[in-house]
């Protein structure tokens, strides 16, 4: 054998026993998707119009401070859609001056005065509510990725649907809660310290009739958490509380979980510097009042401020273990800047997915024993050789996949199973056309020769149209097809290798020790 053949011989036996380096044990070494390990399917959609309506609400607060801090004091302020506010002064000369301010801090508002009263409203333009709405679902993202990891999920699967839609996917391969998993998910955790004008009050119309009958502005009523107390339910209370908020989630520094003064699980947090020494000046302010603490619209309590509060505080609320942690852990990862609802939800068993896989295994070892016997009895001799180049081409699939940490999904099984096929197919093309060159009476290495040049067109054109065809699945599929188009990707190339290469190498060492017969 030449030197040059011994390379190429070496750098084969490499390839393969470096792949099977990478994929031993294949227990351990291959990732296995969410249909084969079992887990949980998702898809969500972020409301992008309630991100759109948070946004006006928080700068219509700011905008009002920023305006008192002017001296020019608001009559009136009101929400009057999902993106537009109104304020009322006394005078026109205080309405133009918001408006003057409005032009120079708020571009990306519509700003129209009107009289009799005097009134501004702010309008949140078509541009500046796409990119509200683009912001929202990319915070959304970030937020479920970090809800998952602190989770503990491994290898999930977490990606926007679309460029500037609205879904998220959401894979989860081996929980163990899917109910629970699904909870964190959904929650928003907006978190916001309220002051209490008024309440409790048993129902809605005695809170408003302790008022006047009429809402304040600047107000809004929110109810309290339903209880159970030794199996009798009580009624959630009503709260008058101011809509902006003293402090919020996102200032919160960090999350726990806690106790309360009686020892039942509650969550324990802590303000960022700048929102304590805020929170200490506004808490001294107003000692003997009600601060609501407000979880996802929802007051979880309402306590009296007997004194000064800095930094740290704990939120109680009858939690169960369970739930203070994963609110916590919500607090901790951020609130949601938007509520989600579930367009698809699927979940699969553990023991489906080892069904699956027992049958997976079964197909494949059938249809390659197939091959094989077909191989060796219609090609003879040179059937070893296709069998041998069949077998590294799925040791070196294997390595790469595992390499590459790429999931092996159900379609991904049918993937291999096509291979196996799709392997000796090129075999199949090489091995006609030196029969036919030998039946034109050539020698056996010049029938090889040309057998190997004619083919090559050929293979590559069947290989590469599929190549593109995988390429495309893998691009705009999800979850198990991109498993199927990855599995169909390695696959191709490493059969061109293998039947190109390998297989030529083979015949080239037999013409080397037998030149003038070929069992085929």
């Amino acid at each position: 054998m030449s030197r040059k053949n011994l390379y190429k011989l070496g750098l084969i036996v490499a390839i393969g026993g470096f792949s099977l380096f990478l994929s031993y044990p294949p227990s351990e070494r291959i990732n296995l998707g969410l249909d084969l390990r079992g887990g949980i399917h998702l898809v969500l959609n972020v409301v992008v119009d309630e991100a759109v309506a948070a946004q006006v609400r928080i700068d219509m607060g700011r905008f009002q401070d920023l305006l008192e801090d002017d001296g020019v004091v608001p009559a009136g302020t009101s929400l009057d859609s999902g993106t537009s506010f109104s304020m009322t002064f006394n005078t026109d000369l205080l309405r133009d001056q918001a408006e003057l301010v409005a032009l120079d801090y708020y571009p990306g508002y519509d700003v129209n005065v009107s009289s009799n009263p005097p009134a501004l409203t702010m309008t949140l333009n078509a541009a500046e509510q796409e990119l509200s709405k683009d912001a929202a679902v990319r915070q959304a993202l970030q937020t479920i990725r970090n809800r998952i990891d602190q989770f503990g999920v491994a290898e999930p699967v977490i990606q926007r649907q679309g460029i500037g839609g609205t879904r998220i996917l959401v894979q989860l391969p081996g929980v163990e809660d899917p109910e629970r998993v699904k909870n964190l998910l959904r929650t928003s955790a907006i978190l916001q310290f309220r002051l209490v004008q008024a309440g409790p009050a048993e129902t809605r119309e005695a809170l408003l009739a302790a008022v006047g009958g009429v809402l304040p502005a600047g107000t809004e009523i929110l109810e309290s958490m339903s209880e159970t107390v030794d199996d009798v339910e009580i009624s959630p209370l009503f709260y008058l509380l101011d809509v902006i908020p003293i402090i919020e989630g996102g200032e919160l520094k960090n999350a726990r979980l806690s106790q309360d003064d009686f020892g039942l699980p509650a969550i324990g947090f802590t303000l960022d510097a700048t929102s304590a020494q805020k929170f200490g000046e506004f808490t001294s302010a107003n000692i003997g009042r009600l601060l609501a603490i407000v979880l996802d619209d929802r007051v979880q309590q309402a306590p009296s401020i007997e004194s000064r509060i800095d930094g740290d505080g704990i939120i109680s609320g009858r939690f169960t273990l369970e739930e203070a942690e994963d609110k916590a852990l919500m607090l901790r990862s951020g609130a949601l800047p938007a509520s989600i609802e579930y367009l698809e939800d699927r979940s699969v068993g553990p023991s489906l997915g080892a069904e699956t896989i027992r049958q997976g295994v079964r197909a494949a070892t059938i249809g390659l024993a197939m091959v094989v016997v077909f191989m060796l009895i219609y090609y003879k001799g040179a059937g070893i050789n296709a069998v041998v180049a069949l077998a590294l081409n799925l040791i070196i699939v294997m390595g790469v996949m595992a390499s590459l940490q790429a999931a092996l999904t159900l379609p991904g099984i049918a993937g291999l199973i096509l291979l196996i096929g799709m392997s000796v197919d090129a075999n199949v093309l090489i091995f006609e056309r030196i029969r036919e060159e030998l039946e034109l009476g050539k020698t056996v290495k010049s029938s090889i020769d040309a057998g190997f040049s004619k083919a090559f067109s050929a293979i590559l054109d069947a290989n590469v149209t599929t190549l593109i065809a995988a390429v495309f699945l893998f691009q705009f599929g999800t979850g198990p097809v991109k498993g199927f188009a990855v599995t169909i990707t390695i696959g191709i190339i490493a059969s061109m290798f293998t039947a190109l290469f390998v297989s030529r190498l083979m015949f080239t060492m037999w013409t080397s020790i037998r030149r003038d017969t070929l069992s085929i």
